[in-house]
């Protein structure tokens, strides 16, 4: 039990990565906080993992809506007495190049993708710094190399790897016992693939994926388990010597 007694909250933790997520972590011991804007999803991932043995309980949240996070870290601490974990998972992305995005989509990527993940690690901090903790900051490969349709997923998603490694050298430096890493998944069989697909017509989609998997040198993409594996392992002491690193699980896409 990699978790065990640990209290892990996962943003965005209803669906896809961060589904896969919370199982992950409550198969491990620990009890999850299941985070989501999504609150019947929330409620419905934290039933059956209680119903699996495990234990979890569901919170509604708005990751962009800064006020409410200090009230959620309050929660926590009051129901747990801490928090030892915090995966910053919450994301969106559409399609968009530097010519068709609008300002209105790329703000509010940014929003969702970056601005969140400042405000969920700085409010996590703030109760961890004395107890301590693992912050785990899902970017993407995304935030490492470019994509022409992704402008403002590229964007938001750079800006969380640098804005992780600035964190945890801060904590480092003021002797913190938090360690902050970033997950950079390569491309994952989940629902933000298929909106974004819906997004293009059926030929730029097909363009897309052909190039995309053709890209993939285990020529496959990945299952969401496979991420949530990562994130288990930044998350557990097992990494205690890792902070302010980037763990990229891409199928190899990243090594070209």
């Amino acid at each position: 039990m990699r978790l065990s007694n640990k209290i892990a909250l996962v943003t965005g933790g209803g669906s896809g990565i961060g589904k896969a997520i919370c199982l992950r972590f409550a198969e491990e011991g620990a009890t999850v906080i299941v985070a989501d804007i999504d609150q019947s999803a929330a409620e419905t991932l934290a039933e059956s993992i209680t119903q699996a043995g495990g234990r979890a309980v569901a919170k509604c949240q708005d990751v962009t809506d800064e006020a409410l996070w200090p009230e959620m870290m309050a929660e926590v601490v009051s129901e747990f007495s801490r928090l030892d974990i915090l995966v910053n998972n919450a994301g969106i992305g559409f399609p968009g190049t530097v010519e068709s995005e609008t300002l209105e989509g790329w703000r509010k990527t940014q929003a969702i993708n970056s601005d969140a993940v400042f405000i969920g690690t700085q409010a996590a901090v703030a109760v961890m710094k004395t107890s301590g903790g693992s912050i785990v900051n899902v970017s993407s490969i995304e935030g490492i190399i470019g994509e022409p349709m992704a402008a403002a997923y590229n964007a938001s998603k750079g800006a969380v790897r640098i804005f992780t490694k600035s964190a945890a050298l801060h904590c480092a430096s003021n002797d913190y016992p938090v360690r902050i890493n970033s997950l950079h998944p390569g491309y994952v069989g989940t629902a933000l693939i298929e909106n974004a697909l819906s997004k293009m017509n059926e030929e730029d989609g097909e363009a897309y994926v052909n190039r995309v998997m053709g890209n993939i040198p285990l020529k496959r993409m990945a299952e969401p388990v496979e991420i949530a594996n990562g994130a288990l392992f930044l998350a557990s002491d097992e990494a205690s010597y890792m902070t302010g690193a980037e763990l990229v699980i891409d199928g190899g896409y990243t090594a070209h």
